[in-house]
């Protein structure tokens, strides 16, 4: 692997690294998994070209972005890119290019020209990241991000994309320890629409402060530290030796830096070296959490991905003086276009309150924590006219003990455990059903710090077995689980295709199983002849099975919603694409990090999904202004509902105080304290 020709050469380096596959959106059948230094039959081509042959065909979508880059090439061309007196244009020229006199490089020359013209404008700021093996570095327009060639590098570029085309677009620099131009390829044919931002890919090491300095890391606004695949405290060693280079840049860092952790243990000691400028996102944990919340509440995934991305609605902090003197309820409904949910607190050093009481009185450096569309997209307006509506008092029902199924192994499942007694009524109970044997099931938890005689609330049901053998499941009293968690096992997580067959095939076993077990079955077979099924038979079968137990299934691959979206028999929890929605809304600003990890804590707020029969009778009619100041008497504030009929729910809806009638069969989703 060549690095750039100002690079200090160096001894202690490990070039060889696997190449990771790349989830492609728009073409599932392009997927790269050859290993490196394996080059595709294209990449041969432009390395060694025939001495008497006609140029080698670029694919027509390769033709289509390397066109599209040119454009932002000849846009950066102007701009002064020197840092510390030095050029800071380090496209690399392999030794074995064909030289500027073959008339059959022509497809070569245009190819890598547009790359080594790419520049990094010290005003952009658009620097580095840090890499475990593979790793690739993404930068945006004031940022840096450092990313693993895997699964979560496409959604991670597609959401900075997002967030920033109001802008114009930015910049993007990958920054690995792998060969420039097969990283520039592999970004070429993800077929992807960077909506204006381009995209720079540098070789290099986050260890050595003369690579860093090559991207000017100390003028990125933010850095995203991406966890490696495979073992979570190798990874998470390496993130720390990362961290430490990076506060070890003498110039210093503007930004923050964002670190993918694997094991929550280990967050603690990024923080310890990092300090203040440390932001960490623990990937199992927030996904476990959140397979727990959505468990309890069915529906409450599809609230997350909108929230999450930047493609809907999502959190955004700002001040506005004239609000100053005013009370929270009336903030409330100072925002057409947006929903206050929380105050940054100027007088307590910047602490971000969720759901503050009505007689709060903002006060001079406060800012508004809303959910809006972007950023731009909302401002305070003139207090509508609302007529209050008065509470109905129903009591919210107590909590019951459930039972629920957890089938998989994964590394951070103690910390799901300690999370579950924490949600769960007392009495419930929670069945775990894997290949790991019981007694070696006991020891990795008892590693991991769980107490079991400290559960207050759960009793643990040890079962073993295989989840994608049917007489293995058909031992399990499958139809009295009020919900089931299927967790992408840790045999088969390092392959995103393989995890989701697995899970699929388990959902769909579980749910034949349930089916042939309810009820209702004996009087579905007399009403078909002969008793065989037919497709539709089948499906209503399995919906019926999901009306009686939720189903959260982990999937790794964002090609694998679209079979449970059709299905309508299993909820879902995208795992690797809402991790990197987080990570982009933290790079994006830090303080949301605050907002995410109190709502996905065991207290405090949480997002919550409540029946319309606690705030309206039936077809009452009410704006939604009215439902808001209506749920504030509980101490909740609605951020959307989702209407009887509908497939998804309607975050920070329009038309807020236009009346309409309502059924109790809607649902609304709201910001509340923890029951």
């Amino acid at each position: 692997m060549s690095l750039d020709p100002d690079s200090p050469s160096t001894t202690n380096r490990d070039w060889i690294f696997p190449s990771q596959s790349f989830n492609l959106p728009r073409t599932p059948a392009r997927r790269f998994s050859s290993s490196y230094p394996r080059t595709t039959s294209f990449q041969n081509s432009l390395s060694h070209p025939p001495s008497n042959s006609t140029p080698p065909a670029v694919p027509r979508t390769l033709r289509r972005r390397i066109s599209h880059l040119h454009r932002i090439v000849e846009r950066e061309s102007s701009v002064d890119a020197v840092t510390d007196g030095k050029s800071n244009d380090f496209a690399v020229q392999s030794e074995d290019s064909p030289s500027s006199g073959n008339e059959t490089t022509s497809v070569y020359k245009k190819f890598t020209s547009f790359f080594r013209r790419f520049t990094v404008s010290r005003q952009a700021a658009c620097i580095i990241a840090i890499l475990v093996m593979c790793f690739a570095c993404l930068v945006h327009k004031n940022f840096s991000l450092h990313n693993q060639v895997n699964d979560l590098q496409g959604s991670l570029l597609n959401q900075l994309a997002i967030a920033n085309e109001s802008l114009g677009g930015g910049t993007v620099v990958v920054m690995a320890e792998r060969d420039k131009e097969e990283m520039e390829l592999d970004i070429a044919k993800m077929e992807f629409d960077f909506r204006g931002t381009s995209v720079i890919c540098r070789s290099g090491s986050p260890l050595i402060l003369a690579d860093l300095k090559k991207v000017s890391v100390s003028k990125a606004r933010a850095i995203v530290v991406l966890a490696e695949d495979g073992n979570a405290d190798q990874s998470d060693a390496r993130a720390l030796r990362t961290v430490l280079s990076l506060t070890g840049v003498k110039e210093g860092l503007r930004g923050h830096l964002v670190v993918e952790l694997g094991d929550l243990d280990n967050e603690v000691l990024v923080k310890l070296v990092g300090g203040d400028l440390v932001e960490t996102v623990v990937a199992h944990d927030v996904i476990g959490r959140l397979m727990i919340q959505c468990a309890r509440q069915p529906g409450l995934a599809q609230i997350w991905e909108d929230i999450l991305g930047f493609e809907n609605c999502e959190f955004y902090i700002k001040k506005w003086p004239q609000l100053h003197g005013m009370q929270f309820e009336e903030v409330l409904i100072s925002f057409p276009d947006a929903i206050p949910c929380g105050i940054k607190v100027a007088s307590s050093g910047g602490k971000i309150i969720l759901n503050p009481d009505d007689s709060y009185v903002l006060q001079e450096g406060d800012e508004v924590l809303v959910i809006a569309e972007d950023d731009d997209s909302y401002a305070p307006a003139a207090l509508p006219m609302v007529k209050e509506a008065s509470l109905m008092h129903i009591v919210r029902p107590t909590r019951k003990p459930q039972k629920i199924l957890l089938t998989g192994w994964r590394r951070d499942i103690d910390d799901m455990i300690v999370v579950l007694d924490a949600f769960l009524a007392h009495g419930s109970e929670l069945w775990m059903f894997n290949e790991v044997s019981e007694k070696e099931r006991e020891k990795k938890l008892t590693d991991g710090g769980l107490d079991i005689s400290r559960l207050a609330n759960i009793i643990l049901v040890n079962r073993e077995g295989n989840a994608v053998i049917r007489r293995h499941l058909e031992s399990l009293p499958l139809e009295s689980f009020d919900s089931i968690l299927i967790l992408a096992d840790e045999s088969v997580e390092d392959s995103a295709i393989q995890a989701d067959s697995r899970s699929l095939a388990t959902l769909l076993l579980i749910r034949d199983i349930q089916a042939k077990r309810l009820p209702y079955r004996e009087s579905m077979v007399s009403k078909i002849h002969g008793g065989s099924y037919s497709q539709g038979s089948w499906r209503e079968e399995m919906q019926q099975a999901s009306d009686k137990s939720v189903i959260i299934s982990e999937i790794l691959d964002p090609r694998t919603k679209n079979l449970l979206s059709m299905s309508k028999i299993s909820d879902y929890v995208l795992s690797n694409e809402l991790v990197s929605m987080a990570l982009a809304m933290v790079a994006e600003d830090r303080q949301i990090n605050d907002v995410l990890e109190e709502l996905f804590a065991e207290e405090g707020n949480e997002m919550q999904i409540r029946g319309a029969a606690l705030y309206l009778c039936d077809s009452e009619e009410l704006s939604f202004y009215e439902v808001l100041l209506r749920a504030r008497q509980r101490r909740e504030i609605v951020i959307g509902y989702r209407l009887a009929n509908a497939d998804k729910a309607v975050i920070n809806p329009p038309a807020k105080a236009e009346r309409r009638k309502w059924s109790v069969k809607d649902v609304f989703v709201v910001i509340a304290d923890k029951e």
